[in-house]
């Protein structure tokens, strides 16, 4: 058995590339634009595993410009991703706009949500000591 990818529906296309790419460095390997069904796939990886691939699912709008609401997206869990450096991550993530749900305060491990509320675990490669903002924050919100 081989692990192909995880799919996860996105609101905003463009806000969901500029997170997963943008804010979390994965690549785009490939996009299918389907016409007939109406949406479009989008696959990233991360550069070390092109072989395991997340597929970004963009429903189009209707003729009135409604889209299919997905809820709250808790019932998914969370995609998981090492990091060589939690705080830098963290600093380039928070300079984008996302919030820091669970801060990294002991220097390993941290949650953000996407644009879609799909909770984004950050763990870092090896251990870094305790670094301040980050090890007095509070969480903020749900992840």
């Amino acid at each position: 058995m081989k692990y192909l990818h995880t799919m996860i529906r996105v609101r905003d296309l463009d806000a969901s590339l500029k997170f997963f790419c943008g804010g979390l460095g994965l690549i785009e390997t490939r996009r299918i634009d389907n016409e007939k069904g109406r949406f479009t796939l989008v696959f990233l990886a991360a550069t070390d595993t092109p072989d395991a691939e997340i597929e970004l699912t963009y429903n189009w709008p209707d003729a009135e410009g409604r889209t299919e609401g997905y809820g709250s997206a808790r019932n998914f869990g969370h995609l998981a991703f090492r990091v060589a450096d939690i705080y830098a991550t963290c600093a380039h993530l928070q300079a984008m706009g996302v919030t820091i749900n669970r801060p990294p305060r002991d220097g390993h491990m941290a949650f953000v949500r996407s644009p879609d509320l799909i909770s984004i675990e950050l763990l870092q490669d090896g251990h870094l000591p305790p670094q301040e903002p980050w090890a007095s924050m509070p969480n903020t919100g749900t992840w």
